[in-house]
């Protein structure tokens, strides 16, 4: 049997210029999606060359994960240096950015460090990345592009931090970090599709489809004792009604029936595949309940993606 061998490809030939080849190439959707896979981050509303100041950002997005807080993308096709260290602070304070991403082909270890430092010693909401881009190739393949992570928050840290100066957690904020925080380690052991994820003390966690318009939700609702795994489809109702013609198709692979929303008053439409047995007066249950909700989650986005393809909208 012969097996390839995997080449290292010199990323300037594949984007010659940072600001007219690579920030155009890494805004494309389908492109930012790789990255986000990695990071555990669903790219919207994405603006490239945006100004603070007299300074120009590379790339400017919301985050979809987390109520639209704002991303910015700083590329270096080169190793880190201080101007660039500078630039991202600049560029995060003047936009009141949440998540801050820099990528660079080469990470000096005094820049690790430094976004260690920014990392351990600010807010559990500012989070900084520190991202080597790498290519490869086997034989006369095409490249492909890898997002290396060289630094990332550190949650330990970060969520000692938070709880040191906020004792205001009431009962259900904590049982729902504490849901998140297990079902996080339980999954990471499992499967990659919460790659990189925080646990947090909201009731939802998303997970991108590959594209703005559609994405997946784990709801946990104890009001009603269950998880809902949501499709949720946001100002496009002709793509709900396009996935409304395959129902039985879908609902057939599902093996189960599954709740349709699309009211005429809301922008939103929602497809609801629930799970029950949450209570989070009792977590006896918590393995068998992570193991079918991250089951479930993996099935249903292979069969969502499989009816968003037959739709033309993946």
């Amino acid at each position: 049997m012969c097996i390839g061998k995997l080449e290292s490809v010199d990323v300037r030939k594949l984007w010659a210029h940072e600001q007219y080849d690579f920030s155009v190439w890494l805004a494309k959707e389908e492109n930012l999606s790789i990255l986000g896979e990695e990071l555990g981050i669903s790219f919207t509303d994405v603006k490239t060359e945006q100004f603070i100041g007299s300074y120009r950002c590379d790339i400017v997005a919301k985050d979809d994960n987390n109520k639209d807080e704002i991303v910015i993308i700083e590329n270096q096709l080169e190793r880190s240096d201080h101007d660039h260290l500078g630039k991202i602070i600049t560029y995060a304070s003047g936009l009141d950015a949440s998540t801050i991403i820099w990528i660079v082909t080469h990470a000096r270890s005094e820049h690790k460090s430094a976004i260690e430092w920014l990392n351990n010693n600010t807010i559990s909401d500012i989070n900084f990345f520190l991202i080597e881009l790498k290519a490869y190739r086997i034989g006369e393949s095409l490249p492909a592009p890898k997002f290396e992570i060289a630094e990332m928050p550190n949650d330990f840290v970060k969520n000692a931090n938070t709880k040191s100066s906020d004792k205001t957690l009431n009962r259900s904020q904590a049982a729902r970090y504490d849901f998140w925080t297990r079902f996080i380690e339980y999954s990471s052991i499992q499967s990659s599709i919460l790659k990189n994820r925080k646990a947090s003390t909201k009731d939802k966690m998303f997970i991108s489809l590959g594209t703005s318009k559609i994405r997946i939700e784990i709801k946990l609702t104890d009001k009603d004792h269950c998880i809902r795994i949501v499709l949720c489809i946001r100002d496009n109702k002709d793509l709900y009604r396009l996935l409304e013609s395959f129902k039985n198709d879908i609902e057939n692979e599902v093996g189960h029936t599954l709740d349709w929303r699309n009211s005429d008053g809301l922008k939103k439409a929602e497809i609801i595949y629930e799970i029950p047995g949450l209570d989070f007066d009792d977590d006896s249950n918590y393995n068998d309940l992570m193991a079918r909700t991250l089951g479930e989650v993996v099935r249903l986005k292979d069969i969502y993606i499989k009816y968003l393809k037959k739709t033309g909208n993946l």
